[in-house]
């Protein structure tokens, strides 16, 4: 069965429209040849997305500044402050709604690679595994925001989101639960990873290494520590650049665009532009002037427009990054996660020794000191303070504050003042699950609510 590309726009869970048209429109190429899905799976503007929002509601983020505060939006200040509900009936949820346009190509791709025209097996086993890949990324930034933390005593009764296999219009939009989410995450990442590269052509297409880092992202998540180390080690082991930083200090041109960048794994941006956002006193303090990323990616107020008091995150301005913020998985990440699952298993000094080989890399020889070895649980927390350090500004920081509740000697509690008014975020607290927009539940009734 054929269908017009031009109604891929066609998404059910933002529009509540459940039809199509199923004639080849004029002026628009159906989905007939292999190539076809290769351009439609090459089309980063809607499978590049990740998230947005969750920059303003990580503890990360903080807006001192009360000009910048009086001028805030309505749906940022509601996430800025943990509302209740973000957005009005009417408003749109621009994470919700793009994370799902991507899951529809990727459906549509899964649906009809297999039995396109002129192309390889091999290519189409290879589309097929890519739109799997993309696909379980934007289920793992669904569950991950819309739902509950994982937790295996709760998993398979905790709601997670509305789970989409098929392009079919008139599937079901109940919520289906954590477990099954992230079952079908696990799931579609391994039934994908045989039939990609080791490493891609370019970093916004699925490969070996994008899956094993998704992998021990996932695990991570699900707390289960040995996998996400074995699959951290096997991301490592295809992909192990890093950058030293403070060689670009005096020369920030050469910052490579993510596209080019060798700690890139596979590229993910957040869903839309985020400019000036303001960092939070304790991020810079933790940071200290000499750590290169702070000399390279914090500057001050008036360094942004508008201007504002205070300091601002601003390595998206180096390298054509525009206002996109690069949260894809990146081999820092996977030297962290393999560094806290090292403290976790009681072996402080390999996640010290995993910790120092980065930060020799982030610090000028004449600023840099080598971190002690001590107990287990201060290399927890000395890992926990460089992923802060490390993922500053993307909105990572806010999956890490929701997963750190599971550990008592880990959780925070913050709070903030907006426009005269007190906010404080518990651990463990129901506004670590964002609210479903009202819109999407009046059209489709089906999709319940997140307390």
């Amino acid at each position: 069965m054929k269908r017009a590309i031009y109604f891929l726009m066609v998404i059910v869970l933002t529009t509540g429209c459940r039809k199509y048209v199923e004639i080849d429109q004029i002026g628009n190429r159906v989905l007939k040849y292999t190539k076809d899905y290769r351009a439609l799976l090459d089309n980063s503007s809607v499978l590049e997305g990740g998230f947005g929002l969750p920059i303003y509601s990580n503890d990360d983020t903080r807006f001192m500044d009360t000009t910048r505060q009086v001028a805030m939006i309505d749906i940022n200040r509601n996430a800025y402050s943990w509302q209740a509900q973000y957005w009005s009936d009417t408003q749109s949820d621009v994470d919700w709604e793009k994370l799902y346009k991507a899951i529809y190509v990727c459906n549509e791709a899964t649906d009809g690679v297999m039995a396109s025209e002129n192309g390889t097996d091999a290519l189409k086993k290879q589309l097929y595994a890519e739109a799997l890949v993309h696909r379980a990324y934007a289920y793992w930034c669904l569950v991950n925001i819309y739902a509950k933390q994982y937790d295996s005593t709760t998993a398979a009764s905790d709601l997670g989101v509305p789970l989409l296999l098929t392009p079919d219009l008139y599937a079901s939009l109940k919520r289906a639960s954590v477990a099954t989410v992230y079952n079908q995450i696990t799931s579609d990442l391994l039934a994908a990873v045989n039939d990609l590269p080791a490493l891609p052509d370019y970093n916004t297409r699925p490969s070996k290494a994008a899956v094993y880092a998704l992998l021990a992202r996932t695990y991570l998540c699900k707390r289960d520590f040995s996998n996400a180390r074995t699959y951290a080690d096997q991301a490592l082991s295809l992909q192990s650049g890093l950058l030293n930083l403070p060689t670009y200090v005096g020369n920030t041109a050469a910052i490579p665009y993510r596209l080019a960048d060798p700690e890139v794994i596979f590229s993910k941006i957040n869903t839309y532009g985020y400019t000036g956002i303001q960092l939070d006193t304790a991020l810079l303090n933790l940071l200290g002037t000499k750590d290169a990323r702070y000399t390279l990616f914090v500057k001050p107020g008036g360094n942004f427009y508008p201007t504002f008091v205070g300091y601002g995150y601003w390595r998206y301005k180096y390298s054509q990054e525009g206002n996109y913020f690069c949260q894809g998985p990146s081999v820092p990440e996977m030297m962290l996660i393999k560094a806290e699952c090292a403290a976790r298993a009681d072996d402080a000094a390999t996640a010290i020794g995993i910790l120092n080989t980065l930060r020799q890399q982030r610090f000028a020889a004449a600023d840099y000191a080598d971190l002690a070895t001590g107990t287990a649980a201060d290399a927890l927390k000395s890992v926990v303070a460089e992923r802060r350090r490390e993922f500053f500004g993307t909105g990572l920081r806010w999956i890490d504050q929701k997963r750190y509740n599971k550990d008592a000697a880990l959780q925070v509690t913050v709070t903030r003042t907006l426009n005269h008014q007190d906010y404080t975020l518990t651990p463990n607290s129901n506004r670590y699950v964002f609210p479903i927009g009202t819109k999407y539940i009046l059209l489709n009734p089906e999709i319940e609510q997140n307390p």
